[in-house]
């Protein structure tokens, strides 16, 4: 007799769910809005969503459910609001001992990698910076995007190639 599998419906399991999948989620989320705020509302409205039907969702397939739903989410703001991506610009506070000019150059390298990487295709920057950022091998990247790791190494493969052509030498991918 095959072993009964757990219920999303146990509070046990629901929470097991959540401290496994809520993180690496927001952040797979983050990395195609570039809004922390934006993507820990939508992580967390799926998870709601995943309570309310706990019943029709199995414990096997909840990291699917989650990844996906959390995906049709962003989009569908995207869709509605019309989102543009913006770039916080980074603050280095003055209490270094560097000198002015170096501050000044490591904020210009830093616009200029954001600026590079915000051109890259949305499906090319997401496995960038699931791999580079978040250190996922491709077959992870495969798994969460629910495509082949062939084409996660065109993705990466094409990414890295745009970066290079437009940051040059200042960047050692």
């Amino acid at each position: 007799m095959p072993e009964k599998e757990p219920s999303i419906c146990e509070e046990k399991n629901y929470n097991k769910l959540f401290r496994d999948y809520y993180e690496p989620v927001t952040k797979y989320i983050y990395y195609k809005c570039g809004n922390l705020q934006q993507a820990e509302d939508i992580v967390q409205n799926v998870f709601i969503k995943l309570w309310k039907l706990c019943a029709t969702v199995t414990f096997s397939k909840a990291k699917s459910y989650i990844y996906t739903a959390s995906n049709h989410s962003f989009f569908n703001e995207v869709a509605h609001k019309k989102v543009v991506l913006k770039h916080q610009k980074t603050i280095i506070e003055n209490t270094t001992h560097e000198s002015p000019d170096f501050l000044m150059e490591i904020d210009e390298f830093r616009d200029k990698l954001k600026n590079a990487i915000n051109t890259l295709n949305p499906k090319e920057r997401e496995v960038f910076l699931l791999s580079r950022i978040e250190n996922k091998t491709y077959k992870e990247i495969a798994e969460i995007t629910e495509l082949t790791v062939k084409a996660i190494e065109r993705r990466m493969g094409k990414a890295l190639k745009e970066l290079k052509a437009i940051l040059g030498k200042e960047l050692k991918l």
